[in-house]
């Protein structure tokens, strides 16, 4: 299958990590985060993290959008559907986030709330059209690749007149997640190991381009690597980082050039700028406050604003105590470090939102890393 299969050749991956093997500096030590849940879940699915030299590792990043929802954002949807009685569409993995006193919407459905999983915003709405007496609420969520969707929808629903529909918005913006990292003193000063590069996403990249990423490499003199999701892709991305190391530069490079351009999707760009406008600031799960790091629907479309047009106000939560899920968005800990991981928190019962989605670094893990925890014993029978 062309663009996929080649990307996946295990021979050509060996090489690969052969080659690496000879470019790294033996003195040096080479940190690099992957921002982008997709290359989490590529990292861990193909092994990708055992063919690296042991002078690279490789550090999960917030760049799951379930997993950087917070619970107050979950509870106002709950409250909509449990309390007010509307009809409440949203992403599968959403519906198993953990939200306040032990409830999801997978938990409120189960409590009689009309709950749905839609594919797409427009399938939200067309339950509205199919529904007129009824209220439909999208709980939108993602960074700006699924964003453009969302606006889109509600660009629709205005020249539709659709009056039963509306969105709660919860999209957030990558290049501020990036510089609050950058500017976190838990990672920034992570022991005596700072971050030395990011795997820049791909999704994402497609929709913004490669432009909003210069001032991570002129400001803070941090390489990225735009990559795509296939194990060698993001194999090729790291060794291009360990170049740019290697010879002290801090670039931003393409390795994705068969999807992105320096200048993204226009198109794309043009609707979000028509319907959302940013917001001062944003909850991120794990995170906290991140100044201007996400959308709010613009004056022009505030009728398809279900912050307004139900008035919520919006109250934060904590995580749960033993929850490591900050921690690990902001790539200060691994998900072993957790004491709940593999216990009582599984993807089959998430206590914390890295383990909902299968983009999640606890997720990931549990699926393909846990058992190379496991230290091999061999035992020896006496014959």
């Amino acid at each position: 299958m062309k663009y996929i299969s080649e990307f996946r050749d295990g021979d050509l991956a060996r090489q690969m990590a052969e080659a690496l093997a000879r470019e790294v500096q033996p003195e040096r030590r080479y940190n690099f985060m992957e921002f982008c849940g997709g290359h989490t879940h590529a990292i861990s699915r193909y092994g990708i993290a055992e063919l690296l030299p042991p002078q690279v590792r490789m550090i999960h990043g917030p760049g799951c959008p379930v997993c950087v929802l917070p619970i107050g954002r979950v509870d106002q949807a709950i409250a909509l559907a449990l309390e007010r009685g509307v009809m409440l569409c949203t992403y599968g993995d959403v519906m198993r986030v953990p939200a306040s006193q032990s409830l999801s919407l997978m938990k409120a459905k189960a409590r009689g709330a009309d709950v749905r999983m839609v594919y797409s915003a427009a399938d939200a709405l067309k339950l509205a059209q199919d529904n007129p007496l009824r209220e439909v609420v999208f709980l939108a969520i993602g960074f700006e690749t699924t964003t453009p969707p969302t606006a889109l929808v509600i660009r629709e629903a205005a020249r539709a007149q659709v009056k039963n529909f509306s969105v709660l918005a919860n999209h957030v913006l990558t290049p501020a997640a990036v510089t609050h990292i950058l500017n976190s003193p838990e990672v920034a000063q992570w022991g005596t190991v700072p971050l030395d590069g990011f795997v820049g996403p791909a999704h994402v990249s497609i929709v913004i381009g490669s432009a909003p990423y210069v001032p991570f490499a002129v400001g803070y003199r941090k390489p990225v690597v735009i990559a795509g999701f296939e194990p060698l892709d993001v194999m090729q991305a790291i060794r291009m980082l360990v170049a740019q190391v290697n010879e002290g530069r801090a670039e931003v490079e393409n390795e994705f050039t068969r999807a992105v351009t320096p200048e993204g999707n226009r198109a794309a760009q043009a609707v979000v700028a028509e319907v959302f406008e940013h917001r001062e600031s944003f909850e991120w799960r794990g995170l906290g406050v991140v100044p201007d790091s996400a959308l709010r629907i613009r004056p022009a479309y505030a009728a398809f604003d279900a912050e307004l047009k139900f008035d919520l106000t919006y109250t934060p939560v904590p995580d749960h105590k033993q929850c490591e899920c900050g921690a690990i968005l902001r790539g200060v800990k691994r998900p072993t470090d957790c004491k709940l991981f593999g216990t009582v928190c599984t993807p089959e019962n998430p206590m914390g939102s890295c383990m909902v989605s299968s983009e999640g670094a606890c997720a990931a893990h549990y699926s393909y890393g846990r058992f190379r925890d496991i230290p091999m014993v061999v035992e020896t029978v006496a014959s």
